[in-house]
């Protein structure tokens, strides 16, 4: 009997099972609208969330173009990198952290591999762009040999997610500053990471992503003990962590850094590092696209810091369902003390 073969990922808040290279369900989406997806995919465009077949049927097309044109979940997985995907993506950080030698290694997730131990910028960027949410996946022989031939250390056979374990084999060879992205439903591992950073005399950047949905416990913990944070679709996001940050990167989908660990991994993003690196902590500031404040150049694009109070909001937010909203409240009114 052929081997299991099932991924589970989280896109436009719905939860989507792939099976040898097919999208074979997607649940009712809760949200009504996302900027970032009307960016990315033309089949968002005007979509408002009121016709609820149409945006799963958006969300099919976007996760089949990764499968046909990128290969996803499947034998064919490309992992050659095309340049910046998302402008403030956690790969992209990764990939110009490593390159700049900020960091000896990542500890990041890839279909069909589970945790995987990088230090080469281009495996990062090839296995992170694009890649949405994912929370849990089987072994994919064609992926696992092409990483390995990378340069990756794959920590288990059975494809298992386990950040914490990742950083353990990470330590073992030898890596000592090391960036860990742990997904928000999981961010309990943020304190586990913490000790494993302490007993062992290293430092690990943390990078809470994938946030979309989660409850106000898990969004305690990442304020606690991440170095950044990705807001995601999740208001509460912005609400509990914009006003603790640092820096926020960006309007719509806002990137909060919470540390001075984190702006020495966000500088190295940057051609200008020494500027981010002196900003004084004491303060807060907003990286933007509206010409508003110094210039810097991320990436490969020009961003501007100001002084701001945070979180800074747009009018093009993350929408979700009323109904899911209604439930989210009855859910977590208890989990910050409310």
């Amino acid at each position: 009997m052929d081997s299991p073969d099932i991924h589970v990922l989280r896109y436009f808040s719905s939860f989507v099972s792939v099976s040898r290279g097919k999208v074979i369900n997607i649940t009712e989406p809760e949200l009504t609208f996302c900027p970032l997806a009307k960016h990315l995919y033309k089949d968002f465009n005007g979509m408002r969330g009121q016709d609820k077949e149409a945006v799963k049927k958006a969300i099919k097309k976007a996760i089949e173009s990764k499968i046909e044109e990128y290969g996803f979940f499947t034998d064919k997985r490309k992992f050659s990198p095309d340049g910046i995907a998302i402008p403030y993506g956690a790969s992209e950080m990764i990939s110009f952290a490593l390159r700049k030698k900020v960091i000896d290694a990542a500890v990041i997730v890839c279909e069909g591999a589970g945790t995987v131990v990088v230090n080469s910028p281009e495996a990062a960027q090839g296995i992170g762009a694009r890649m949405n949410s994912l929370l849990l996946t089987t072994p994919v022989k064609g992926i696992v040999k092409k990483l390995k031939a990378a340069g990756c250390r794959v920590i288990s056979e059975n494809a298992l997610i386990d950040q914490v374990r990742g950083a353990g084999e990470a330590i073992k060879a030898g890596h000592r500053v090391i960036a860990v992205t742990v997904c928000g439903h999981a961010a309990d591992d943020l304190k586990a990471l913490r000790s494993l950073e302490k007993e062992n005399g290293i430092r690990i950047i943390l990078l809470a992503v994938c946030t979309t949905g989660i409850t106000k416990d898990k969004i305690n913990m990442i304020r606690d003990y991440a170095d950044l944070a990705w807001s995601c679709a999740s208001l509460d996001m912005r609400r509990m962590i914009g006003p603790s940050a640092i820096l926020q990167l960006s309007r719509q989908i806002p990137v909060f850094v919470l540390t001075k660990k984190g702006i020495d991994f966000v500088s190295a993003f940057a051609r200008e590092g020494a500027v981010i690196k002196n900003l004084d902590i004491r303060k807060q500031y907003l990286f933007s696209h509206k010409p508003n404040g110094r210039c810097v150049h991320l990436g490969n694009f020009k961003a501007f810091i100001s002084e701001s109070k945070l979180p800074v909001k747009v009018r093009e937010m993350p929408r979700f369902t009323q109904a899911s909203v209604n439930m989210a409240d009855k859910t977590d009114e208890n989990a910050i003390g409310v």
